[in-house]
């Protein structure tokens, strides 16, 4: 399974390509958006001078399914031109546990994923879609994917929280 979890990464930079692109704990610091559906959500747990504004993520299909495609829409607005050297730092979690905790050049990610958006990126708004395959493999359980994006001078630029429930929905029982 270990070898499949960057995908789950991979799902957390399609999340944020407009960079080539545990939420807090208290929730009253949260300043962006809050995106609540039955097996995932996301927080823009950022400061509001950071580089770039999250306005909306949105996922098709809606949950996310192992083994199927999923298309990821970002919009926000980018306050500074992004430069080369820009980097993310993704930590994927199950439960208390880290299963990843990986840095990724987020221009580098851009170019090889073919994104729309590459460095350098300059300031405005910004609709990106990327479509990653998420692996049949994922197991049925929760996962948390911190993403939080830098500078090449270490100035925070983003910062997102998301966490996915990939566990079987059971359906009600049958009373007659």
């Amino acid at each position: 399974m270990m070898h499949r979890l960057p995908s789950l990464a991979l799902l957390a930079l399609a999340c944020f390509p407009l960079l080539a692109l545990a939420a807090p704990q208290d929730q009253s610091i949260i300043s962006g958006p809050i995106h609540i559906s039955d097996s995932w959500t996301w927080i823009d747990c950022g400061d509001p001078s950071d580089i770039i504004e999250l306005h909306s993520i949105k996922v098709t299909p809606d949950p996310p399914q192992p083994g199927k495609n999923l298309t990821v829409a970002v919009t926000g607005y980018v306050r500074e031109t992004i430069e080369e050297g820009a980097y993310a730092d993704v930590t994927v979690k199950l439960g208390l546990v880290k299963l990843l905790q990986k840095e990724f050049d987020v221009c580098e990610e851009a170019r090889n994923a073919d994104a729309s958006v590459r460095c350098p990126v300059d300031p405005g708004e910004y609709e990106v879609e990327q479509t990653v395959e998420l692996p049949k493999e994922i197991p049925p359980a929760k996962f948390t994917i911190m993403v939080r994006g830098y500078t090449p001078e270490d100035e925070p630029m983003v910062c997102v929280d998301i966490k996915v429930d990939f566990m079987k929905k059971r359906p009600f029982p049958k009373i007659w």
